[in-house]
């Protein structure tokens, strides 16, 4: 049986030639690929922000925490569902990462719970734009300016995403994306920061390659720590054939989803997500009432399995994690996130599904619902 899975990167001969003339030309880490990847990257995000190239966007949100100066005695508010890493990057720091709930539809955090998490200790909040649908920033920049705070966007599932007329990144403030192989465009694996901000652009530069800097002679020198968090141009040379293709990628995730909405109706049993203007639709995620329904989510997934359907979970609520439950964190704080954390499914979602595939997902979940 032929699995659809949840997702699939859309690579074809374009990139594989890409990677070809690169290995051919030996050179194939950092180089000009990545400049050309950086270059194009911000004239797509436009603003007039720069960007800068690593190898995952975890590195690249480490980097900025670095760059700002983050560490022990801080405090960094985070959503309560993320991928692990948005809250991993603050321990790494140094920091310790206050969560906040979210949103049931829209998985994203607000202005008004970020309000009541701030202590005096508070030195930055990271919003994430969960699945490519775009936290409401304008209240979340004012809060931050009348305290002070970093706003580090987590856009690791959103690129392409627009708020108000311009794209996700455009703000000028460091703005992170990802470009795993799940996302809407890839490099296989890698990230960005977009910012115009130049010192920290030029602190960012020597933190992802060991904090070596150079004066106008060439003359090397290590002002301050940095790590090993370049992109390679085999990587870079994949992820310009993909940017070229984004539009069309995220166009026609956009028609998949509402096919998504014309065959699924929401329910007691089941939370579907909020569309919104400039949505990328990174993932499709439900929530579905398995304890009403008299099953577990595991007996769900598996009913999709025999239909050959691939379900993911995104994501777990992070502050149930045992390495979060140690500082302090347990069940009951956050419920609504851990509503979605229990009762979450990641229904397929990628440019290559057909019109039937989506129908048959739906076929497939309607049946569980009303079996």
């Amino acid at each position: 049986m032929t699995v659809l899975p949840f997702t699939r990167p859309g690579i074809g001969e374009a990139e594989i030639e890409a990677v070809r003339e690169v290995l051919e030309s030996g050179w194939i880490t950092t180089g000009p690929k990545v400049q050309a990847l950086e270059q194009e990257l911000a004239e797509y995000v436009g603003g007039g922000v720069q960007m800068r190239a690593f190898n995952s966007a975890t590195s690249a949100l480490e980097a900025v925490l670095l760059v700002a100066g983050i560490g022990p005695g801080d405090e960094v508010i985070v959503p309560a569902i993320s991928f692990v890493a948005t809250a991993n990057v603050v321990l790494r720091v140094g920091a310790r990462p206050v969560f906040v709930d979210v949103d049931l539809h829209t998985r994203n955090l607000d202005a008004e719970s970020v309000a009541a998490a701030l202590t005096a200790s508070t030195r930055a909040v990271i919003p994430v734009h969960f699945a490519g649908l775009a936290v409401d920033m304008e209240p979340l920049y004012r809060l931050a300016d009348k305290h002070g705070l970093l706003v580090l966007e987590d856009a690791a599932q959103a690129i392409g995403t627009g708020y108000r007329g311009r794209k996700i990144g455009a703000s000028g403030n460091p703005v992170c994306f990802s470009f795993h192989p799940n996302k809407n465009m890839t490099t296989i694996e890698g990230g960005a920061v977009a910012c115009n901000d130049t010192a920290m652009l030029a602190r960012l530069e020597q933190v992802r390659f060991h904090g070596i800097a150079r004066d106008s002679s060439g003359h090397m020198d290590v002002p301050e720590w940095g790590g090993k968090m370049n992109l390679p141009d085999v990587n870079a040379a994949v992820g310009l054939v993909q940017l070229a293709r984004l539009d069309d990628f995220n166009r026609r995730r956009r028609e998949l989803v509402q096919l998504y909405y014309q065959h699924l109706q929401e329910s007691a049993l089941l939370v579907l997500p909020v569309d919104g203007d400039g949505h990328s639709w990174h993932m499709f995620c439900v929530c579905v009432d398995h304890a009403e329904l008299g099953t577990t989510r595991e007996a769900i997934q598996a009913r999709f399995s025999e239909q050959g359907i691939a379900a993911g979970i995104h994501y777990p609520a992070m502050h149930l994690f045992s390495l979060y439950r140690r500082m302090g964190y347990s069940e009951g704080d956050f419920p609504v996130a851990e509503r979605i954390g229990s009762q979450t499914l990641t229904l397929p979602l990628f440019p290559a599904m057909r019109e039937s595939d989506v129908e048959h997902v739906c076929d497939t979940l309607n049946t569980i619902l009303t079996s």
